[in-house]
């Protein structure tokens, strides 16, 4: 596989330097990517990075993913509205491992292959190096004109920052630029990769590399990731969607990507899968002869939630989506864990009832017309019933002088009760 070529028809190049393309046919190539270590997950905002760094594996070249222990402890400028906070060692270590475990499930990093990928981390190297000896090794090679040219830089000091552009944010791009400089000297590192909000400071590593060492490096960034409708890309009212299962449920992360729009939907394929060109465009073509069954959508979610999950998270997430829609949920819903259960359920109206008194035993008609609000009287409730227009935890209720009690508790704390086709309401057992 070329990797320019792939990276090219899935929409993943944004600006490259002159000569990458002849660099990586002429031999295998190592090169890096940056990743912010403020937080023990990854989030989806991470991942067209992580993308490249695996078709980058999968053609045969060497990635680095670099942790960003110095500078993810000081302000960025490309982009940020604000510094970030200083991290104790400790913690930084811990989100490195946490990370490195996600990384694992796209990159080869415990094979004997010369390829196989590793994990850098700059506070390494930038830790023990004084303010005297950057200023004298690396400072005096880049020029203050060269900086202050940077879009990134003109954005904060024109104006988009409300707070104006830190000496500690202004230096970003010299220690980025001494990442680069140290990954050539020790690593052979010919490439950095990136966002392409990351271009002046990736350009400004391959300057101090060439007046200083007098070498040749290249760069390539990919495009910003964004939503047809102009909002931001993996951000949900609840913030951002993480790789981490503590953090985005298997099922929530399914959701999202189920729920992407369909002009949005083919170019996530193309930039979050592995599926060839030809797949997508029988996708494409199947979504276009029937959009109602949202094919694209289907597959991006099914390919996305196995690749950061598992095939058995992916199935659970299926199961769990068709408990609103299916009459013949009952026991997938009892086999639903509480996160996941929640975040079915999540937005509908919520009763608290006492758990002790259900222990004993609640008429059905109280449960739903005294006990809770699911209708306004105990009349109506009895109508519905003796229609078949209600559901206790997806089973029809058939007899309006039936009890309720604690048997029915899903999770030892919760009842599903369904009215009609599209009414849902939990109970709360407390």
């Amino acid at each position: 596989m070329d990797f320019i070529q792939e990276l090219t028809w899935r929409g993943m190049v944004h600006t490259m330097m002159p000569g990458t393309d002849e660099q990586l046919k002429k031999e295998m190539t190592t090169a890096y990517l940056g990743i912010d270590p403020t937080a023990d997950s990854l989030h989806i905002g991470h991942l067209c990075g992580v993308m490249m760094l695996r078709h980058f594996q999968r053609c045969g070249h060497k990635p680095l993913a670099l942790i960003g222990g110095a500078t993810g402890m000081i302000g960025d400028p490309s982009g940020k509205s604000a510094e970030r906070n200083l991290l104790d060692e400790a913690t930084l270590r811990h989100n490195q491992e946490a990370i490195k475990k996600q990384l694992a499930k796209f990159l080869d990093f415990d094979s004997d292959a010369p390829n196989r990928a590793e994990m850098v981390n700059n506070y390494d190297w930038t830790k023990d190096v004084t303010f005297l000896d950057f200023a004298r090794e690396i400072g005096k090679h880049i020029t203050v004109n060269y900086m202050m040219a940077k879009d990134s830089v003109q954005k904060r000091l024109n104006g988009e920052a409300r707070d104006g552009l830190s000496f500690t944010e202004f230096t970003y791009q010299l220690l980025q630029g001494f990442d680069y400089y140290t990954l050539y000297k020790e690593r052979g590192c010919r490439l950095q990769l990136g966002g392409s909000d990351q271009w002046g400071n990736i350009t400004t590593g391959t300057e101090l590399i060439r007046r200083k060492l007098g070498g040749e490096a290249y760069a390539l960034t990919c495009p910003l990731i964004t939503k047809a409708d102009g909002g931001k890309f993996g951000k949900t009212e609840s913030g951002n969607v993480w790789l981490d299962p503590e953090r985005t449920s298997p099922y929530k992360f399914y959701q999202f990507w189920l729920n992407v729009s369909d002009s949005d939907a083919e170019k996530y394929l193309k930039i979050f899968t592995f599926l060839t060109q030809e797949e997508i465009a029988a996708l494409a073509e199947e979504h276009a002869a029937d959009p109602g069954q949202r094919p694209m959508q289907k597959r991006l979610a099914k390919e996305l939630t196995t690749m950061v999950h598992s095939e058995k998270d992916y199935e659970a997430a299926v199961e769990a989506s068709a408990i609103l829609f299916s009459n013949k949920a009952a026991e997938a819903l009892r086999n639903l864990d509480e996160r996941t259960l929640l975040d079915v359920f999540e937005g509908v109206p919520t009763f608290q009832i006492s758990k002790s008194e259900l222990e004993a035993g609640i008429p059905v008609l109280d449960l739903l017309a005294v006990k809770s609000q699911v209708f306004p009287s105990k009349g109506e409730a009895r109508k519905m019933v003796q229609a078949g227009g209600v559901s206790v935890n997806k089973e029809k209720l058939t007899d309006p002088a039936a009890t309720v009690n604690a048997d029915s508790l899903l999770g030892g704390k919760y009842i599903h009760i369904q009215k009609g086709k599209k009414q849902h309401f939990l109970l709360v057992a407390e």
